[in-house]
């Protein structure tokens, strides 16, 4: 069974300036019901302000809601923060928090959105508005629901902006694989960076990968994870300086959530990043994924229940 949440919100109309195409987020969820698979579809709630606050600057949570974003910020962020954007964001960020509560109970739930790891204090930027995989972090940890929170972040970009905005905690982890020479050109200090040179496949990301997640599950000891699940480390994608097959992202995400749930964690996924001209491929990419993270979930449910 796949819990995912979605909300219609999550499709905001296009904006008239910038590039970003808010299609996939429809099309992931098609895909996922054609799929055939047992879904459990839930709703997330708007975040409440306070939330968002208690990790982002007041003044700018206030730009956002007001529709006042300045327009050096937004073409920071790489389109226009309308009313309609604004309640998207406040609904994506209210999802990741909503995943990371049925992940507790199930083992592993998605967000059909979010992932905005680029957000930073005061502004967004790279399609980002608000940072839900830090905004969560923080309230879940603030609510004692989790102790020591790791991110796991394998979008083919660094989440520069998580890092900035959880560097001085030692109850946040973050570890990020991403390309070296892909955006953001100034890349912040996660607690462990793997950058990886272009053109690295299937068998070199793994290489990686199987090297430094073990490692960090042995030494920060989380109890709960937030998995940024990316596809663009894929080799056909618009953005992307890597070149993992299909097969190679399946095989990723099942050994972050084989990893996660041997240890008797739970592990929540924001989507990140996909891009391409095919937004349905993109799309379909984004559902094999959680697919496939969730049928690893319920084999390490069965193994857990064989004991």
């Amino acid at each position: 069974m796949l819990h995912v949440v979605h909300h219609a919100d999550y499709m905001a109309p296009r904006p008239e300036r910038g590039t970003f195409k808010f299609d996939k987020y429809y099309l992931v969820m098609e895909a996922l019901r054609d799929s055939g698979a047992a879904i459990t579809e839930h709703a997330p709630l708007p975040i409440p302000r306070e939330w968002l606050e208690a990790v982002h600057d007041p003044a700018y949570v206030e730009e956002v809601f007001t529709a006042s974003v300045p327009r050096e910020k937004e073409r920071r962020i790489g389109f226009p923060v309308t009313p309609h954007i604004a309640s998207r964001v406040a609904h994506t960020n209210g999802g990741t928090w909503l995943a990371a509560k049925l992940a507790m109970e199930h083992g592993y739930a998605a967000n059909s959105a979010a992932g905005s790891h680029h957000a930073l204090e005061n502004t967004g930027a790279g399609y980002c508005v608000f940072n839900d995989l830090a905004v969560a972090s923080n309230r879940l940890i603030a609510e004692g629901d989790a102790a020591r929170i790791l991110i796991v972040d394998l979008d083919v970009h660094q989440g520069d902006g998580t890092a900035s905005l959880t560097a001085l905690r030692d109850d946040i982890f973050t570890l990020s694989l991403h390309a070296e020479k892909n955006f953001p050109v100034r890349k912040a200090r996660s607690n462990l960076d793997v950058p990886l040179p272009d053109g690295v496949d299937d068998d070199g990301y793994m290489e990686a990968l199987t090297l430094h997640l073990p490692r960090v599950f042995a030494e920060f000891a989380p109890d709960f994870v937030f998995y940024q699940a990316g596809v663009d480390p894929h080799a056909e994608d618009k953005l992307g300086r890597l070149a993992l097959s299909d097969e190679g992202l399946v095989m990723r995400d099942r050994y972050v959530v084989r990893e996660v749930r041997s240890r008797g964690l739970s592990v929540a996924s924001a989507l990140g990043g996909g891009y391409g001209d095919d937004q349905a491929e993109v799309g379909a990419r984004h559902a094999r994924s959680m697919l496939a993270m969730a049928d690893e979930n319920g084999q390490a449910s069965a193994r857990r229940a064989a004991l």
